[in-house]
């Protein structure tokens, strides 16, 4: 059976922090001999902690209808099934980019007057559909997929919005697809990264060796705080190791500067440095070159 809409297990460094709190909390009720003092700091850090992601949402613009019907359907999805996904990929609603996550897309793509925008790792179209409904009517993004059943039901839920035609789902191995692109001369102004993470270090290279990216181009990379693994104790996941990775490799790049920012599970920002293109070069108008 799917889990209850909006009990989700927690993904992120602050959702993680704020479940040990209350976990803390319940071991501490039933201590006897505590410090006083305890109590009532452990409740504040609780407050601070569990508070920041509902207020977070509270003062960001709201999603549109359409968005919040497909949270929803992710949400109720039984990612479980044999009949929801088609690739054997470990499925989970707690993918889903999430409203705060969202709006910080449509911002970017709006301040950065993009067109065309690419997203490698699609899964159920959240991410793809708000940065759509950020683009002018000409504007488009190129969706990466790799299990198609999923990509199904991204098409369904496009269909109910107005905006759902921006999007253009292309099924299959994203490095296939992105080579496929590079032929086709497709050059985009934003680009979003969210699929497996052992493969982003091999994304990122495709979209910049690949001249996918216009030069005035902005990458946004998901998940690289990938739960607090990259710095906390303890062992790492695969996942984890490949973050890890990846964030040192993109540090190291002199091709590139970037900025990761506590947004959810961490987002990264990544662009050419300056003077690797030229400043008075405009905007692409062309989406082929």
């Amino acid at each position: 059976m799917a889990p209850p809409v909006g009990a989700l297990r927690p993904v992120t460094p602050l959702g993680i922090l704020t479940a040990h709190l209350d976990h803390l909390s319940q071991l501490l009720d039933e201590a006897h001999d505590l410090d006083p003092a305890v109590r009532p700091l452990l409740h504040e850090a609780r407050c601070l902690a569990g508070g920041l992601d509902d207020y977070l949402e509270e003062c960001t613009t709201p999603e549109s209808p359409a968005l919040a019907r497909l949270a929803h359907l992710t949400r109720s999805a039984d990612w479980g099934a044999s009949d929801v996904g088609s690739t054997g990929g470990a499925l989970e609603a707690e993918m889903l980019s999430g409203h705060v996550e969202g709006q910080v897309l449509k911002f970017l793509v709006r301040a950065s007057r993009a067109r065309w925008v690419l997203e490698i790792g699609m899964f159920t179209g959240y991410s793809a559909l708000a940065m759509a409904e950020a683009l002018p009517p000409d504007g488009k993004v190129v969706a990466c997929e790799i299990d198609s059943g999923v990509a199904q039901f991204a098409r369904q839920c496009f269909t109910e919005s107005a905006q759902g035609r921006k999007v253009e789902v292309r099924v299959g191995p994203a490095l296939a697809t992105l080579g496929h692109l590079a032929a086709e001369g497709q050059v985009f102004d934003l680009v979003f990264i969210d699929a497996d993470k052992p493969g982003y270090l091999d994304y990122l290279d495709a979209v910049l060796e690949g001249d996918l990216l216009d030069p005035h181009g902005l990458v946004c990379v998901d998940n690289t705080l990938m739960q607090g693994q990259p710095w906390s104790v303890g062992d790492q996941t695969p996942n984890g190791a490949a973050i890890t990775a990846f964030n040192r490799a993109v540090a190291a790049d002199d091709r590139v500067e970037q900025v990761l920012l506590p947004v959810r599970d961490g987002l990264t920002l990544i662009r050419r440095v300056p003077g690797a293109v030229d400043p008075t070069e405009p905007l692409s108008g062309d989406r082929t070159r």
